[in-house]
């Protein structure tokens, strides 16, 4: 088949998209930056279908506190702590800022009320969830997406084009695309690609702590980009956070 775009609307999901998304991903320079390294240990601590519950396991913590520890030492991070210190939203002790991100993150809760904690914000935003093998949640991150579709897990079924675009090139890095993964389909889901973990775990952590209602939709820009920073919460933690594609303006 022709690899077209997934036109928006268009309930028939069928694959238009012959190759896969991803082609040409480093990953042995992923896996010598440390965040990204980290990051990747991260990606198969979770059992994927909601509704059984999570076991954290003694090594999965050290794996969290090395996650954390990486992208705390980035510049993205201290900006992020600065910024929300001014706000008087996080501690200044860097050990204090690291357990609420945590517990932000990390701290498992039941999707549905009365459930197993069975989910946590980061297994939902990066890892990805399942509903009764019927839906997708969740799966926002590239890398993650990269990961499993290099594993064969993930079909990639094209994405809703911009402006003047017939496939998404290497200069892209918001894209609503369409998939399948562990036998559901995703009729839609925007991601950043190419962007660092630290990038998105400051983007969303900044907005949710600045929130105070329980979904918050934020308009920012980036670069040519009008994105919605989309950020619901779960009681004390991140439910989901993901970025919706507005408009692109034309260079």
């Amino acid at each position: 088949g022709k690899a077209g775009a997934a036109q928006q609307g268009d309930s028939a999901v069928q694959d238009s998209a012959a190759r896969h998304l991803f082609h040409d991903v480093n990953e042995e320079r992923l896996k010598s930056i440390k965040t990204f390294a980290t990051f990747i240990s991260l990606l198969d601590n979770y059992e994927t279908s909601t509704g059984i519950e999570e076991v954290v396991t003694p090594e999965e913590i050290v794996e969290n506190n090395c996650f954390l520890d990486a992208i705390l030492a980035t510049e993205v991070m201290k900006l992020a702590h600065e910024y929300l210190l001014k706000k008087k939203l996080a501690k200044p002790n860097l050990a204090d800022f690291k357990n609420q991100l945590y517990d932000i993150w990390f701290q498992l809760y039941a999707r549905k009320e009365g459930d197993r904690p069975d989910s946590c914000g980061f297994e939902h935003v990066f890892v990805g969830e399942t509903r009764r093998g019927k839906e997708i949640l969740g799966l926002h991150n590239w890398v993650q997406f990269y990961l499993q579709e290099k594993h064969n897990q993930i079909d990639y079924k094209g994405y809703v084009a911009r402006k003047n675009k017939t496939r998404p090139d290497k200069d892209d890095q918001v894209l609503s695309i369409q998939f399948s993964w562990k036998g559901s389909v995703k009729p839609r889901g925007s991601t950043f690609i190419g962007v660092s973990p630290e990038f998105e775990f400051a983007l969303y952590t900044v907005i949710f702590l600045l929130a105070k209602e329980r979904v918050t939709r934020e308009t920012v820009k980036i670069e040519e980009y009008e994105l919605q920073m989309v950020v619901c919460r779960h009681g004390h933690h991140i439910g989901t956070a993901y970025p919706v594609l507005l408009s692109i303006s034309n260079e």
